[in-house]
């Protein structure tokens, strides 16, 4: 039961979260309020990207509108839950359900930066948001890794690992991604710049390698129940697909460097690989869904790590469109198509599912209101 738990939850809740909360419904939720939730900004600007790809320009600017709002209101709502739940809030750091979710800030800062460069052509603001992107990377790397390290009592494997944990992967890979998009013109140096990038890119790579295997191992070699099986299992692809994006950008990017271009046929390789893996992985988390909820009949309900789902379906449309520029594979053109109509349509239902929350709170608050 133990190792069910652990799993279950994806981002699982800390034991200080089952403590006494606060009574009203507003305030509970502040206080429970999951490190993982700038997910929301990730798959929406992933699928702005996607849409502004395939010239669906007013899809694209409603998302950059949406995100623009979204970005700056978490950071509102993480800052007031620092003020005012600073225990859970800092428990959540050492916490191996929970940590993993703040690399999610990463990633959001870096999405939210090639938003901005691509769909709006805000260069400068681009180049803020990857000094940023950059700085909190450190800060969540080394703090999260360094705290998990030295706790004194720790889970055991099938307790404490998730498909969550591959987030660290993809904030590391946005911001090569954000750098790319910014043409390696981060530094003073270009060459300086790109080898930095390519760096994050081979780390990030390193980093998804000695994640899966332990995720793999959670899968083949412990028992594994319906209620294991949530939404950032899909960032077992969303990961890899992220860092084909960023190999297809770097390969790019680097052909007029005299240090790197030597390295571009190697960097592709690399790519087709990690795209390779990404295609590896849709089939068998499909099958594991139907199994969870057509064979185990779990209910498919809201919650918000379902934007872990929905930033894998659309960063895998934009990777697999950008590899097939690169390396001028258009038959892969169709197949990046069908997964932009996927992404939308799984965006479209996980946003009503967030509506219908604050509905529900809202309507919830004035009840408790009521004599």
């Amino acid at each position: 039961m133990a190792a069910n738990q652990g799993i279950g939850n994806g981002f699982v809740m800390s034991p200080t979260d089952k403590d006494k909360q606060p009574p009203r419904p507003l305030q509970q939720q502040l206080a429970t309020l999951h490190p993982a939730y700038f997910a929301l900004v990730m798959a929406t600007g992933i699928v702005a990207i996607a849409c502004h790809l395939f010239a669906v320009p007013i899809l694209a600017q409603i998302l950059t509108g949406i995100n623009l709002v979204a970005y700056p209101t978490l950071w509102v709502l993480y800052g007031i839950r620092l003020v005012r739940y600073g225990d859970r809030f800092l428990n959540d750091w050492s916490d191996h359900g929970r940590a993993p979710g703040f690399f999610t800030v990463v990633a959001a800062t870096g999405v939210l930066g090639s938003q901005l460069a691509l769909i709006h052509g805000a260069m400068a603001a681009a180049s803020v948001f990857w000094w940023l992107c950059l700085v909190l990377w450190a800060i969540c790397t080394y703090a999260i890794f360094t705290l998990l390290t030295v706790r004194d009592t720790k889970p055991t494997l099938a307790e404490g690992i998730n498909g969550g944990w591959l987030v660290a992967v993809v904030a590391t890979q946005a911001v090569c991604v954000l750098g790319c998009t910014l043409q390696g013109q981060v530094l003073g140096s270009r060459d300086v710049a790109l080898f930095l990038l390519i760096s994050f890119w081979l780390a990030g790579g390193m980093l998804y390698l000695w994640i899966i295997g332990m995720i793999f191992q959670r899968y083949m070699f412990f028992r594994f129940s319906p209620l294991d099986l949530l939404p950032p299992y899909w960032i077992n692809m969303g990961a890899v697909a992220i860092s084909t994006l960023a190999g297809a950008l770097l390969a790019g990017t680097v052909a007029d460097s005299p240090l790197l271009a030597p390295l571009r046929p190697f960097i592709l390789g690399l790519t087709l690989l990690f795209w390779a893996t990404a295609t590896w992985w849709i089939p068998m988390l499909v099958l594991l869904g139907i199994w969870r909820h057509g064979l185990k009949k779990v209910a498919i309900t809201y919650d918000p790590l379902y934007w872990g789902l929905v930033f894998p379906l659309g960063m895998y449309c934009v990777c697999t469109f950008l590899l097939a520029q690169e390396l001028r594979a258009f038959f892969l053109i169709p197949l990046s198509r069908l997964f932009l109509f996927i992404a939308i349509g799984a965006w479209l239902l996980t946003f009503l599912g967030v509506c219908r929350r604050l509905i529900n709170g809202i309507s919830t608050l004035f009840h408790s209101a009521d004599p």
